[in-house]
């Protein structure tokens, strides 16, 4: 039986349709799903897509975390439904507390677009399952709010827990703490990262490949593996 994941689309959305793509192209079946609608439709995985939910107002992502959607994706995450937050959905991710620290401006203050390196740190989830520990990919990334703070303690229990999944290599496009790229929960099932895999899935868009088409390829074998 095909896999069904969601894709949530908020007022803002950019990357929706990019993400239902790469999940097609990953061998599942993508459904759309709209941020007024609680009903996830009975799916096997979300997403949580890039853009500019609700217009960034207040904070990055800090409105769309009271969308009726997202009270059924935190609900079910906690009963280990896989979910990804890509860019804003990271954002999304850390407002709705299910990942810690949050998402600042870049330290230059300027919105970064290009393809980046990273290096895998963590394979323990459902998302990169299917990457080795150490590997290098290249994936684009385009923000202007994606420098991960956290205070020292959590950054340090990130690193003592082994939850950070990427980091950037090479020059740090905006800041994160500790070079961090994307972050997991202590279960595996919610990942965020802010460079963008679904924009690396095929091999026509150049420097980046398909590396980013693992993160759907994985969640496809840990569905079957649960």
């Amino acid at each position: 039986m095909t896999a069904r994941i969601g894709v949530v689309t908020f007022p803002g959305s950019l990357d929706d349709r990019d993400a239902q793509r790469a999940v097609r192209l990953a061998g599942a079946e993508p459904v759309a799903l709209w941020h007024d609608d609680a009903d996830l439709q009975g799916v096997d995985a979300v997403v949580l897509p890039g853009g500019f939910s609700y217009g960034d107002y207040l904070r990055c992502g800090a409105i769309a975390r009271f969308a009726p959607a997202m009270g059924s994706v935190v609900e079910q995450a906690g009963r280990g439904l896989p979910v990804l937050g890509i860019c804003n959905g990271f954002q999304v991710l850390c407002e709705s507390h299910l990942l810690p620290g949050a998402l600042t401006r870049n330290s230059h203050l300027h919105f970064v677009n290009r393809d980046q390196r990273l290096r895998i740190e963590s394979t323990d989830s459902a998302w990169t399952s299917g990457y080795d520990a150490g590997q290098e990919i290249v994936i684009p990334v385009k923000n202007g709010e994606g420098n991960y703070v956290a205070s020292t303690a959590e950054l340090d229990r990130l690193e003592g827990e082994g939850l950070v999944v990427a980091r950037y290599l090479g020059s740090n496009p905006n800041g994160s703490a500790r070079d961090i790229a994307a972050i997991r929960n202590e279960r595996g099932n919610v990942v965020g990262i802010m460079p963008h895999p679904e924009h690396a899935v095929e091999e026509l868009i150049g420097t980046a490949g398909t590396d980013g088409l693992v993160f759907f390829t994985s969640v496809l074998k840990a569905l079957v593996a649960a």
